[in-house]
């Protein structure tokens, strides 16, 4: 296993970690800092292992952070009505 499968594999079970703990604000600060450091990962696992890894890597951090992609899609659906 490469370095940057270690480091994605070590991600999802921090933000599985992070979500078991109680939040004030229904885990915004930590999605925000999951997207921060998740998205740099995914680029260098995609560099590294190929896009076909980079594609399961993303449905994988997808699934984790489904609302913040949902509140997303909603956004740019809005804007696009305009």
């Amino acid at each position: 296993m490469t370095f940057s499968l270690t480091l994605c594999l070590v991600w999802m079970l921090v933000a599985n970690v992070l979500a078991l703990i109680p939040s004030r604000d229904n885990h915004w600060t930590r999605a925000y800092g999951l997207i921060a450091t998740g998205i740099p990962l995914l680029g260098y696992a995609t560099w590294q292992n190929g896009p076909l890894v980079g594609l399961l890597l993303f449905a994988a951090g997808a699934s984790i952070l489904r609302w913040p992609l949902i509140f997303l899609w909603r956004w740019a659906r809005r804007q696009a009505a305009r």
